[in-house]
Parts: C-alpha cells; structure tokens; sequence
C-alpha cells in the first residue's frame, strides 16, 4: 500500500534528521518532498502540471470587513463578565476584579490580534 510506503519514508527522514542534525534538515525534506511529488505524478498521471493557488477572497478596498464573530466574541465577554465579576468581588475583591477583566479584554485583543495578522 502506498500509504505504508510513505510512512516508512517519513520515519526514515526523521531518524536521518535525528542522526545528521538540524543543518541538514533543508536537505531531507526536500528529498522527502521530491518523493511525495514523484508518487503523486505517478498515481495521478500529472508530471510538471503545478497544483492551482488557493483561492483566498479579500473584502473590497474601499468596504469594510464584516467581522459577526468578532462582535460575538464582545458579547459573549461582556455577558461573562457580568457574573465573573460578582464572583470575584465577593471572593476576593477588586484586584481579583481586575485580573478577571484583564483576562476578558485579553482574550478580545488576541483576536483581534489575529485577525489583523492573517489579513
């Protein structure tokens, strides 16, 4: 089966990176992928045809990016904060307070966070 094959393979370049080291990473995984590339020519009878680009849909230029899962995210922690904070007042008071909304605005700042880098 070609999937045992490849597996063997696979484990092959990884003991041979465990043994050369990292400088000679670049090296085995591109014989790896050279490989990989010959098997998948050969079972699908496409030599030299490149695989097509994924599409990635951008928002017009001068439209702004509806974002529903961001403003999902401010509600949903603004009511978890409602309850958060009683809890935390009454246990332990406002540091606890404090430390409970860091943590909610970080958690919104991450996001926003990564959104901004994956555009």
């Amino acid at each position: 089966m070609a999937t045992d094959e490849m597996r063997k393979d696979l484990r092959a370049a990884v003991a041979a990176r465990q043994e050369l080291g990292a400088e000679y990473e670049p090296e085995i995984i591109d014989g790896f992928l050279e490989k990989l590339d010959a098997r998948a020519a050969a079972r699908y009878g496409q030599q030299g045809q490149p695989l097509p680009e994924p599409a990635h849909p951008q928002p017009p230029a001068g439209k702004p990016d509806n974002d529903p899962g961001g403003l999902a995210l401010a509600i949903v922690s603004v009511v978890a904060g409602i309850p958060i904070t009683a809890i935390a007042a009454n246990m332990e008071g406002t540091i606890a307070v404090i430390i409970c909304w860091g943590g909610l605005v970080g958690v919104n700042l991450a996001r926003a966070a990564a959104r901004f880098v994956g555009r």
